[in-house]
């Protein structure tokens, strides 16, 4: 799964992107700093079922924990800032539209302070909200641009056509077809207007790459006044309060041992010889962000993007349903991430495709029943699947 940070130049995507996976990536205030796609591996977080289970500890294999939180990594691609008519070309728009082929979702990181225009220049104002509409309409037109390229191998076809050409943007026939189900457009002999093509893509933009929008530079002047009229203005979009810069300096901080730092927690433990500017820095901190909004909303956002937009839950497998453990006797060893409504044999084949080709039976390790392979797996079910040979 690879989740893609986006937005117009100088927001602060780079930013994101580095606190979010601690990868060094240029930072700069202006335009076009990301060149070249970065690429690096984030964490959504969750519970781990072992402090549930009142188990001393884990053994994590395919994850982390830390402190009773349970960190599954994801994919993450910070890619070149996009400006307007990025799918004609402008700016670096082809190289941005293709690097974000690949994404199951997309992140837009928004400078909601207002002092950056629709390029990313500094202005007195600009309305944030304006990048929410800007960037759908760039995504739509850009697929809607494909669709029109492979037009003569669509028309009067079927949705095998249309999706073997969109079969790049990691888009399935059941995603196609419930987009043109959605447009109430024929499936069969397609013949669609200029129109219906670019309500398609809207549509399909929104099924096979939907956007969460991370609300950045919250701790600036008139970013509480934006973040209302943006909440008011798309109340159908989910819009997370963020400061990367604040996240980046606590992850960096935690890392040298200066604090203790979970990512996305409420607050922060001191544990190093801080000097005063680091104390000042760290106060700010605290009092702008972590007391105002409960968190930098950087991991808010990755949770949300991963568990509300994208709808996947964690399951953990496991080869003894009584220890919770592999054959090694490592507890809770691997977390998979799924979509919902997913089943056991679906996670069997996850694990590996000779578990569902011989799949049995499964057991839910907490009740110790037994359950089939249409078993509709939960958010933290503990699975051992058992098959032949």
């Amino acid at each position: 799964m690879l989740i893609g940070v986006v937005g117009k130049p100088n927001v602060g995507k780079s930013t994101f992107f580095s606190a979010a996976t601690l990868v060094d990536v240029p930072i700069a205030a202006y335009p076009f700093t990301t060149i070249q796609p970065n690429k690096g591996v984030t964490y959504v977080r969750a519970r781990c079922p072992h402090v549930e289970l009142g188990l001393p500890n884990c053994n994590p294999r395919n994850s982390k924990c830390e402190n009773g939180t349970r960190l599954i990594p994801i994919g993450m691609l910070d890619v070149a800032g996009l400006v307007p008519d990025a799918h004609l070309g402008r700016g670096l728009g082809n190289q941005f539209l293709g690097d974000l082929a690949s994404a199951d979702c997309l992140i837009q990181v928004v400078d909601a302070s207002g002092k950056t225009d629709a390029e990313g220049k500094q202005t007195d104002y600009y309305y944030p909200g304006n990048e929410i509409t800007f960037l759908e309409n760039e995504v739509a037109w850009w697929i809607q641009g494909i669709i029109k390229r492979g037009w003569n191998k669509i028309r009067g076809g079927n949705m095998e056509n249309l999706s073997g050409i969109l079969s790049g943007l990691k888009v399935s026939r059941e995603q196609a077809e419930q987009a043109a189900s959605k447009c109430n457009l024929s499936v069969e002999g397609i013949n669609w207007s200029d129109d219906d093509i670019l309500a398609f893509a809207h549509e399909i933009r929104r099924v096979s790459k939907p956007i969460i929008v991370a609300a950045n530079k919250m701790d600036m002047p008139g970013a509480d006044e934006n973040l209302k009229k943006m909440e008011d203005d798309y109340p159908d979009r989910i819009i997370i309060p963020c400061s990367a810069e604040a996240e980046l300096t606590l992850r960096k901080a935690n890392e040298k041992g200066l604090i203790k730092y979970v990512p996305g927690d409420s607050s922060f433990q001191e544990t190093g010889a801080l000097n005063e500017k680091q104390k000042e820095a760290l106060s700010f901190i605290r009092k702008n962000v972590l007391e105002k909004y409960g968190s930098t909303g950087v991991q808010r956002t990755i949770d949300s993007a991963v568990f509300n937009l994208l709808r996947l839950i964690i399951v953990y497998p496991v080869e003894d349903e009584h220890k919770y453990c592999d054959h090694f006797g490592n507890i809770l060893p691997d977390g998979y991430l799924l979509p919902e409504g997913s089943t056991a044999l679906q996670l069997a084949e996850k694990i590996h495709t000779d578990l569902a080709k011989h799949f049995i039976h499964a057991v839910n390790a907490r009740t110790k029943m037994r359950i089939g392979k249409t078993y509709v797996l939960q958010p933290n079910d503990i699975i051992k699947i058992v098959a032949g040979r």
